[in-house]
Formats: structure tokens, sequence, C-alpha cells
């Protein structure tokens, strides 16, 4: 057995064992042969201009929901928040975005947080007060990015229809 497995248990729990699955597919399961580079269909999606990052963001969210629900505390759901933000944030800038999202993972930074949170053995907070803000917070978020990504088309038609 490896240190790495040692040091992080697999999950017992099903969704804590979805949740590895989807990062893994998400974040690490492809490589390029010959190199140590990983990368996922979030990285792949995220090809798609626009529309890629959004689906990502919109399929993490759905992980965040899951680590939501096993519990974890109103701090550690901002940081795994703040993980997704950033990737589709950053994701949207064409071409270093798409560096950036082949390289980030947030996807696996954030169930690797949940995993490590749950490992400290301390005493667990129940996030269902965090929950609902949260989900309003991710939802301001999802709308602020569609109103971005318009801005951002409308810069560019404007100036593409400039240039005729």
């Amino acid at each position: 057995m490896s240190d790495t497995t040692e040091q992080n248990p697999r999950p017992t729990d099903p969704d804590l064992a979805r949740l590895e699955a989807m990062a893994k597919l998400l974040d690490n399961q492809f490589f390029i042969p010959g190199t140590n580079i990983r990368f996922g269909l979030d990285g792949i999606i995220g090809l798609i201009p626009y529309a890629g990052d959004m689906v990502g963001f919109l399929v993490s969210g759905l992980l965040f929901r899951t680590m939501m629900k096993h519990g974890a505390g109103p701090l550690l759901m901002l940081q795994m928040m703040g993980n997704i933000v950033l990737d589709a944030v950053v994701g949207i800038v064409p071409f270093f975005g798409d560096l950036f999202d082949f390289g980030f993972k947030a996807n696996r930074r954030n169930v690797d947080l949940l995993r490590r949170y749950y490992a400290s053995g301390k005493p667990k907070p129940s996030a269902k007060t965090s929950i609902f803000l949260l989900g309003v917070l991710f939802f301001i978020l999802f709308i602020a990015m569609l109103w971005g990504i318009w801005k951002l088309g409308a810069l560019l038609a404007a100036w593409v229809w400039g240039l005729f």
C-alpha cells in the first residue's frame, strides 16, 4: 500500500466515495503519456469558450452541494466555494484560463479539504444554517458570471462590428 493511501484512507460513505470518483473524473482522469501531467473533463470542457466554464461551474456546484450535506463547517464551505469561483472566473479568460483549468483542479482541492476536515477529529458543527446563505451566494455568483459573459460578448461583438 502506498504512503498516500495510508495518509488519506478511502472514504466509506457512498457519497464521499462518489465525490472522490467525480473529482478524479473532472480533474485527474487522464494523463499525457511520458509526463506526470494529469487532467480531467473539467479542463477539456473548459476549452469550449465560456459555455464550458459555465458547465464546469455548475458541476462543481453539484459536488459542493453534496459536500454541504456532509456537514462541512461554514468556513470550509466558503473556502471550497472560493476554489470553485476562482476556477470559473479565471477559466473564462481565453487561453490563460484554459491553462489554469488544467492545473488548478478545484474539485480535487475541495474533496481533499473535506477529507482533511473529517480526518482532523475535531467536533463538526451543523452546516444547515449556512446552506441557504451559501446557496444564495452561489446563485448570485452564477448570475454575475452570466452577466460578465454577456458584457464580454457584447464588447467583442462591438469591436468586430467596428472593424467593418
